[in-house]
């Protein structure tokens, strides 16, 4: 039996004197059906039954998202600030009216060059006498015209680039009769039964033709990742070599362990929310060792070690925040503190492969988040030249024999050595990882002993897999845009141990 959907679109193609296509939006309206019903109660049935032929049509529209919605009602942040700016306030005050908005704000401002900032006395005060909230009249358009036909190419640029709309493609199709068309209201039988033979029903039936050509499903099966089989030929290097795997499945860390805790001080880039991905719940993380955190902060505050330290006003609170990870060295950070806990010092090799997350603008060699490969040693009396060493031995098992050294900066590391390694495919010099010496002012406020030497050295795991694997562009090995089929005929990972 048909629905009632399935009923009236036989009746109208019936009826209808034109054989070629018709679009199922139209039909739609024309039979007085909502389209979603239309094709979900009768196209679906009548196209497996081949009463109809059908091609899909993909269309194009957009939906604001929530932040378009809200700057399409109250206006861009860019314009709330030019309207406060009636007189020149100072970023604070700005900040006092507008809130966490003042600052993409005043950057959009000054970008349009409605405002100006007065360097001297940091304050701000318009540059123009009128401002024109262009994207706001945008967004009211696009809420009227969601295909986006009135609007032109660079504006919807501006938009996708601010995240202020959603691209929502949706789907019609193209209807016409089949040459089976005439067997639609007849329900057609898939077998042939004992019951039809015997009763002799079969005769009445219209039968559902079998496609002979049809391939069976194939079966699924599980299949590694590119990045897990490489990671699992590092992990065997590493164990080979002796090193023992740290509890990595700490993704969110508080500041103190992932700054702090390593020297890092509390003023330093990487701790700006352009780098770091902070937590809003819970914001905040407890206290698990006050008097490690004492020393940590008489470190930062008036050195010790050799040291003069950052000096300036440590902030507990600002320790406290927690973060998405940066990098597994916070890791690192807790295994060497339990280590100087102990009381008795044994010497130590770990190794962390794990998730990072940076706050990066995505394109095709950075991901907001990836994959860090870190080796630590902690040994009485280590030098510049056992790190060395072990560097060659290391990317030597990997196939890198041909290293070079570049001096390097890191807060937590002195000295510090980019690695550089010769890529035979590209004939030249790649940047390959980053090492160093962790400083006094990180080991000894741990209760590591004065000659005790930590040595760590770093790499990611992705750009090795995308060297090994020929793939050019990061979001193709790592993320929505996966080809699985690619997955599935890799071969397995062999690194040269």
């Amino acid at each position: 039996m048909e629905s009632g959907a399935e009923d009236s679109v036989i009746a109208y193609l019936r009826g209808r004197s034109e054989e070629g296509w018709i679009e199922s939006s139209t039909l739609a309206e024309e039979i007085g059906l909502d389209h979603q019903v239309l094709v979900d109660s009768a196209l679906k049935a009548l196209t497996a039954r081949e009463a109809i032929l059908t091609e899909t049509i993909t269309h194009s529209s957009w939906k604001l998202s929530d932040e378009g919605q809200n700057y399409a009602e109250n206006g861009t942040p860019e314009a709330q600030v030019f309207d406060v700016l009636a007189s020149p306030m100072t970023l604070d005050q700005l900040k006092e009216k507008l809130g966490n908005d003042s600052s993409i704000g005043m950057q959009q401002a000054m970008k349009k060059k409605w405002i100006v900032l007065d360097k001297g006395t940091k304050t701000l005060s318009r540059k123009v006498d009128t401002a024109v909230d262009e994207v706001a009249d945008i967004l009211k358009k696009l809420a009227v015209d969601s295909a986006g036909q009135g609007l032109a190419e660079k504006d919807l640029k501006v938009l996708k680039s601010r995240k202020l709309i959603v691209h929502k493609p949706y789907k019609t199709y193209k209807i016409k009769k089949s040459d089976k068309f005439d067997d639609a209201t007849t329900k057609q039988a898939t077998e042939l039964t004992r019951e039809m033979l015997e009763s002799g029903e079969w005769k009445e039936l219209s039968f559902k033709s079998y496609n002979f050509e049809a391939l069976g499903k194939a079966p699924e099966g599980g299949s590694l990742h590119p990045l897990l089989k490489v990671r699992e030929q590092f992990r065997s290097l590493f164990l080979e070599m002796g090193f023992e795997e740290m509890p990595t499945n700490n993704y969110v860390e508080s500041s103190f362990w992932n700054f702090d805790a390593l020297f890092q001080p509390q003023q330093h880039p990487a701790r700006d929310a352009h780098d770091t991905f902070f937590l809003s719940a819970p914001e905040l993380s407890r206290v698990e060792n006050q008097e490690y955190w004492n020393r940590v902060q008489k470190t930062h505050e008036e050195g010790g070690y050799g040291s003069i330290g950052y000096r300036y006003k440590w902030s507990e609170q600002e320790a406290k925040k927690n973060v998405l990870r940066t990098h597994t060295t916070a890791v690192s950070s807790r295994m060497l503190e339990k280590l100087g806990s102990t009381g008795e010092f044994q010497p130590k090799k770990y190794f962390s492969i794990d998730r990072v997350f940076r706050n990066e603008t995505l394109d095709a060699t950075h991901l907001a988040e990836f994959h860090q490969i870190e080796g630590v040693i902690a040994d009485r009396n280590l030098s510049l030249g056992h790190l060395k060493g072990i560097l060659h031995l290391f990317f030597q098992k990997l196939g890198m024999p041909k290293l070079r050294f570049k001096p390097a900066h890191n807060p937590y590391t002195e000295p510090s050595m980019e690695i550089f390694s010769y890529h035979e495919g590209l004939n030249k010099w790649v940047e390959v990882g980053n090492s160093g010496i962790f400083r006094p002012e990180m080991l000894q406020p741990m209760g590591l002993p004065e000659d005790v030497t930590v040595i760590a050295w770093g790499l990611s795991l992705e750009r090795p897999t995308m060297i090994l694997y020929g793939i050019s562009n990061i979001r193709e090995l790592f993320g929505h845009k996966v080809d699985l089929e690619k997955v599935k005929r890799n071969p397995i990972c062999r690194l040269t141990f």
